[in-house]
């Protein structure tokens, strides 16, 4: 099991946090799929099966793109 680093800031200013933009940016893409966008499920299994089905067509139309592209 991965463990969650908290980050604390350490100056008032504008610093780049590592790896917060990784999250962000995977909510985002979450939030184009309709039942992820609100806590529809009832079943928690249900939920990490739908995140799991959307992450696996993510990675499927990414490495499909580079195969469109030659043809």
């Amino acid at each position: 099991m991965k463990t969650v680093d908290v980050i604390c800031r350490q100056s008032p200013e504008f610093e780049i946090l590592p790896k917060c933009w990784i999250v962000e940016r995977t909510f985002g893409w979450w939030n184009q799929y309709r039942r992820l966008s609100k806590d529809y499920e009832l079943l928690l299994e249900m939920s990490e099966f739908i995140i799991y089905t959307v992450m696996i067509r993510l990675m499927l139309k990414r490495l499909a793109k580079p195969l469109l592209i030659t043809s």
